[in-house]
């Protein structure tokens, strides 16, 4: 089921609707970093942004917030990964 959450961000409302599962990753990363629930959404809004402005990928905000979540997991994964 979808959990969906209202942010403020530059300084306008929208809504996100994600799994469960996705949230406690992005509400980790949030405190990892030191930053507000809606500076960490900024952020990958601003990055999402960029990257449509040079692929014109058209990636909404949801599929952005998956996308940090995975490339959190992977750094995870490979930060416990001794290098062999």
């Amino acid at each position: 089921m979808l959990e969906k959450r209202s942010i403020s961000i530059s300084g306008h409302r929208t809504s996100i609707a994600l799994e469960p599962e996705f949230w406690a990753v992005i509400d980790d990363a949030a405190r990892e970093q030191k930053l507000s629930l809606a500076a960490l959404i900024g952020r990958i809004d601003s990055a999402r942004a960029e990257v449509n402005d040079q692929t014109g990928a058209g990636r909404n905000l949801a599929s952005a917030c998956r996308i940090f979540v995975l490339q959190c997991l992977q750094d995870r994964q490979s930060a416990a990964t001794p290098d062999l």
